[in-house]
Parts: C-alpha cells; structure tokens; sequence
C-alpha cells in the first residue's frame, strides 16, 4: 500500500505507527499471497505465474520504497523540531514546559528512528520468502530480481 495522498501525520507516533502497520500489510501476507501466486498442477497453463510474480515483485518494491519515505520524512519533519526546541531552551534555560516538550519530542524521534530498523526486518523476511519462492517455483525465474539488500 502506498502512502496516502493526503500526507502523513508525524506529530502523533500512535497515528504514524498505525498507518505503517497498514502500509506493512502486503509484508504481512507475503505468505499467502504468494501460495496463491503459484499454481496448483491443475491451474498451471491458465495463470501466467511469471506475470503474477512480477506483479508481487513490484508491488513489495513500491510499498517498501513507499514507507521508507513515510519513515524518512517523519524523522526529517521531527529532528527539525528538535532543533529548533534546543534553540529555544538555549534562550530559556528555566522553561520547564519546553524542556518537556523537548523531551518529547526527542522520545518521538528515538522511535521513529527504531522504524527504519523494524522495516529493514520486515523488508528482510519478505525479500527471503520471495526468494524462496523463486528458487522453487522455475515459471518465476525470469519475472523477479531480488533487490541487494538481501
């Protein structure tokens, strides 16, 4: 699933870690949907498996592309407000509500940065899957290319 057009929500973790749980669906189902990529003996010359496992293919690459962006740019938006809340606490030493909120949003960060770490994971266990299925399934050979970081 691509990012929605509307743009992310980075400043609620809850709400950005909630669409990349959606986002992660295809990831999710890896499994499945590639049992029902390949045909069954008695389907085999009805379904042009090499064209579905290209479709798979690009569509893992799409969405992992698609959330990388997602993560990179949450962590973007919010290193900025970091700084800037670092460059206003410099001016207000005493200010604890902003040192909370600097806090905060530090927290925030840490966690969307542990993102990137949890989709090299999921994008690492998708990658292998895929590939199990190429090296056991002949009709995908020539419809997939498994990326370098596998």
């Amino acid at each position: 699933m691509a990012a929605p057009s509307g743009g992310v929500n980075c400043e609620e973790f809850a709400e950005f870690q909630e669409l990349l749980k959606v986002m992660r669906t295809i990831d999710d189902r890896i499994v499945h949907e590639l049992n029902t990529t390949v045909p069954t003996a008695s389907f085999a010359g009805k379904i042009d498996a090499s064209q579905t496992c290209k479709q798979l293919y690009e569509s893992l690459m799409e969405a992992h592309a698609s959330r990388d962006r997602v993560i990179k740019n949450c962590i973007a938006q919010t290193s900025s407000v970091v700084k800037q809340l670092r460059e206003e606490r410099e001016k207000n030493l005493d200010d604890l509500t902003l040192l909370k909120q600097l806090r905060k949003e530090q927290t925030k960060l840490k966690w969307m940065q542990s993102e990137l770490n949890v989709e090299e994971v999921v994008n690492d266990r998708s990658w292998k899957i895929h590939m199990l299925l190429i090296t056991t399934c002949s009709c995908c050979l020539v419809a997939s290319v498994v990326p370098n970081s596998v």
